[in-house]
């Protein structure tokens, strides 16, 4: 490597530095690709995080990339998510086994997974997913169990649970993820990382698909500094053609807006459950308490305050309505690729009961579920517009759980999986209703060596403030140092 940087140096190095050390000739782009490779090859056999390695063609897209524009994250290894964005000809399975089995192949490819690569990144392979999506256990028949760099015994989160684990354990410091429900924020938590889901219709999930599960998606990445999460939004953001809505442009590149200073900010926190929640873990409230007290020493106005549809139970029921039906809308896309219609032993019993779920909502039913979210998002759309700026919670209720614990248990139904995921996860999917803009930070450890994620919620279109609060905390109490236990 023409960089004297060593081994250690270089894996935990953000992706914005390694794209320097390319742009400023102290390495090529195939030295990181080479390293990182070499990374996958000694840790992914200990985490299980990286499926359908692409390593001849990365070494071949490093070696001819000088011919290309440079882009933002130029000659930076990457991992893209095995959902959602695809590229053609390369393989997909969804997290499923009957995909995997198929061997089946995309047909197309999506408009963020191109901008990912005009941006520069060299695709190395994939990560894994929960069968389809819509679980926070990565832990499937296709691919086995995802384990957690900081301790082995437990989970990554989902569905970025392959780019948690991935990003976490400095295989590449940029990973894909997508959030329809938490998605990016859960694994960032649980692994230790930063993760930003923008607001809704900021990124394009064409052109195969409008939206995901009815507007709560969108797309994204995994990444180990602010810095790297503004750049990123700058690559995967903006209108694509066809796209049916799209989130205000902002002012100026939300990499400039990270370097700037928040200014004083008036900002409720949460350091507790919701009022139909039985609770958070002591570590989670300890590090929403902790954080507002950086942000008042920071010079911003703090307060316990939070919207107060939070406190709403209702919603549940109409998240399951959007969720069922984009996942029996997905079997029907599933079929055409087969050839055949699918069937209950395709499927972990989570993923069946959805479909079969989703195929009995009607559509008086998701009419009524769709106006609902929208009288969720003005309801809590006031308390921004009432004066506050931020929002803080602990990103989820717990640390990581231990494997197998989403799983049927004996005697149980399908549903049951359900509740113990909204008892883990009751901050995050109120953002993707709402539509606004939340970053988990990783700003607390437990004394058993488990990071607890910090997340901040700006009002709608506002990624700006958010990121710049975020740099500001980053820089006031920064987590670059820590090295979880299986790491680079």
């Amino acid at each position: 490597m023409t960089t004297t940087l060593n081994r250690d140096e270089l894996a935990w190095m953000d992706a914005t530095a390694q794209a320097n050390l390319v742009a400023t000739g102290k390495a090529t782009a195939r030295e990181l690709v080479d390293a990182a490779i070499e990374r996958v090859e000694r840790i992914n056999p200990q985490l299980n995080c990286v499926i359908y390695p692409r390593f001849d063609k990365a070494r071949a897209e490093a070696a001819t990339g000088q011919k290309h524009p440079p882009g933002i994250f130029h000659g930076v290894p990457f991992l893209l998510k095995d959902l959602s964005e695809m590229v053609a000809g390369e393989p997909i399975s969804w997290g499923w086994k009957a995909f995997k089995d198929a061997r089946v192949t995309a047909r197309s490819t999506s408009n963020v997974a191109a901008k990912f690569r005009a941006a520069g990144l060299i695709a190395i392979g994939q990560t894994t997913v929960p069968e389809w999506g819509p679980s926070i256990a990565t832990e499937t028949r296709a691919w086995g169990a995802t384990r957690n760099p900081w301790n082995l015994e437990r989970g990554v989160g989902g569905s970025s649970g392959g780019a948690g684990a991935a990003v976490g354990s400095g295989i590449v410091p940029i990973a894909h993820g997508n959030d329809a429900g938490g998605s990016i924020r859960i694994p960032a938590s649980f692994c230790g990382v930063v993760g930003l889901k923008p607001s809704r219709g900021r990124t394009s999930i064409g052109p195969l698909h409008a939206d995901i599960w009815h507007g709560l998606g969108e797309e994204g990445a995994l990444v180990r500094s602010v810095r790297d999460a503004a750049a990123a939004l700058d690559v995967v953001g903006g209108y694509m053609p066809g796209d049916p809505y799209t989130a205000p442009a902002p002012a100026r590149p939300y990499r400039d807006e990270a370097a700037l200073p928040p200014g004083p900010l008036r900002i409720g926190f949460m350091d507790r459950a919701p009022s139909f929640h039985p609770g958070i873990d002591a570590d989670c409230a300890a590090a929403v308490r902790n954080c507002a007290k950086l942000l008042e020493s920071l010079g911003h106005k703090v307060e316990q305050n939070h919207p107060a549809a939070l406190d709403d139970e209702r919603i549940g029921d109409p998240v399951g309505v959007l969720i069922a039906s984009g996942e029996a809308g997905h079997a029907v896309d599933a079929e055409r690729i087969l050839g055949r219609s699918v069937v209950a032993e395709d499927f972990d019993p989570w993923t069946w009961f959805l479909v079969e779920r989703g195929r009995q909502v009607s559509a008086l039913e998701l009419i009524v579920a769709r106006e609902w979210i929208n009288e969720f998002s003005r309801t809590t759309a006031r308390w921004w517009s009432g004066g506050f700026d931020i929002l803080i919670t602990s990103t989820l209720a717990t640390p990581a759980p231990p494997l197998g614990f989403f799983k049927l248990g004996p005697g149980e139904h399908p549903a049951d999986i359900g509740r113990r995921m909204a008892e883990v996860s009751p901050f995050t999917i109120p953002w993707n209703v709402a539509g606004n803009p939340a970053i988990s930070l990783p700003l607390h450890m437990t004394r058993e060596g488990l990071p607890v994620g910090v997340q901040l919620v700006a009002a709608y279109g506002r990624e700006d403030l958010l990121l710049r609060l975020a740099a500001q905390i980053e820089q006031a109490a920064p987590w670059s140092g820590r090295r979880p236990r299986i790491h680079a």
